[in-house]
């Protein structure tokens, strides 16, 4: 079964939050003659502005974004703007809840815990917003010692290169580790100890 997988992004998107993750599952998906993943940009807007002024065309709003079987949620700056957008969050909230999986890279976990989403998990998020997640997700464990922290539904990356190594270890968790180690050979990736 081919898996649909979305990547939200919003302005101010810190690039490779979401292009180490989308080149982890397309690639997997090429290696794999295309019956891997299905990945597609989903944004509120038709194309965003990502940090440092990198354009991104959608491929779905938000509207439009058929069901994700894994959602993505990179982090960067404009997740702060994010916080503050209930309509946003309700949808996070509705598209997790119906994902197979779900995974935050950097502050993309602050929109999580804003979401609702993290209560009772160990979490971790970029080292310069530890404190944040902490005050956002008070019921959850967070927990800086490693790179990422699987909860088996819900998935946290710490800071940006992060989301690489949990996008290696949700291959392997759904596809076997021969699949994510034949995808981090290709990308000439070197995947951390102890992810």
């Amino acid at each position: 079964m081919r898996r649909s997988v979305a990547l939200l992004l919003f302005p101010e998107v810190e690039v490779l939050d979401f292009a180490g993750p989308f080149e982890v599952f397309s690639v997997t998906d090429e290696l794999s003659d295309h019956t891997a993943f299905a990945v597609s940009i989903v944004a509120s807007t038709p194309t965003v502005k990502a940090r440092n002024g990198l354009r991104v065309v959608a491929d779905h709003t938000l509207e439009s974004c058929p069901h994700a079987d894994i959602l993505i949620v990179p982090g960067g700056f404009g997740t702060r703007a994010l916080l503050q957008q209930p309509d946003i969050l309700a949808w996070v909230r509705t598209r997790a809840t119906a994902a197979e999986r779900v995974m935050s890279v950097c502050t993309g976990s602050l929109v999580l815990a804003k979401a609702g989403l993290l209560d009772g998990l160990r979490v971790t998020t970029h080292h310069q917003v530890l404190p944040m997640l902490t005050e956002l997700a008070p019921r959850s464990t967070v927990d800086p010692t490693r790179r990422f922290h699987d909860n088996g539904h819900i998935l946290t990356a710490a800071g940006i290169s992060a989301g690489i190594d949990c996008s290696l270890h949700l291959v392997g968790q759904l596809l076997g580790k021969d699949t994510a180690a034949k995808t981090a050979a290709y990308m000439e990736y070197e995947v951390h100890p102890g992810s």
